[in-house]
């Protein structure tokens, strides 16, 4: 089973982030820019204070109708994270994530930041592992078809 280092080898890890009192707004067109669904909120000594994602937009700007030209990020960014490792499996981030209903997992190494994933990543490399599976047992279908009595 695949582990969270092989995606961030595939997919980079670049983490993007803002400061907690750059404004809604402001973090939005990061991550538009960025074309990510959230990005880690960092204080000024490079510490993880909190993440911000499109549901805490949707959730707390939206419906509350806040104005995000006004709020910042910090007044309504998620500050409860749960971080994985390099070597957990893919598998256990997919139990983490669904357990706790959040699509996006800061992954930390020796106490930093090495990379986000996100919950699309975790299916792609969960289908792709699955696939590798399918193929490998297809194969040794075959094989043992051929050395069967009766084979052609």
């Amino acid at each position: 089973m695949e582990t969270v280092k092989s995606i961030l080898a595939a997919k980079g890890a670049d983490v993007v982030s803002v400061g907690p009192d750059a404004l809604v707004i402001e973090a939005l067109q990061i991550m538009a820019e960025r074309n990510v669904g959230a990005v880690l909120v960092m204080d000024a000594a490079g510490d993880i204070v909190g993440i911000f994602s499109e549901r805490d937009f949707a959730r707390r700007i939206i419906i509350k109708g806040r104005s995000c030209d006004v709020t910042k990020v910090r007044e309504i960014m998620t500050n409860k994270l749960t971080y994985a490792e390099p070597g957990t499996s893919i598998a256990d981030c997919m139990n983490i994530m669904t357990t706790n209903h959040f699509r996006h997992l800061p992954i930390k190494e020796k106490g930093k930041v090495v990379g986000v994933i996100s919950i699309g990543d975790v299916v792609k490399a969960l289908v792709k592992d699955q696939e590798k599976v399918i193929s490998e047992q297809a194969f040794e279908i075959g094989q043992h078809e051929r050395r069967s009595p009766g084979a052609v």
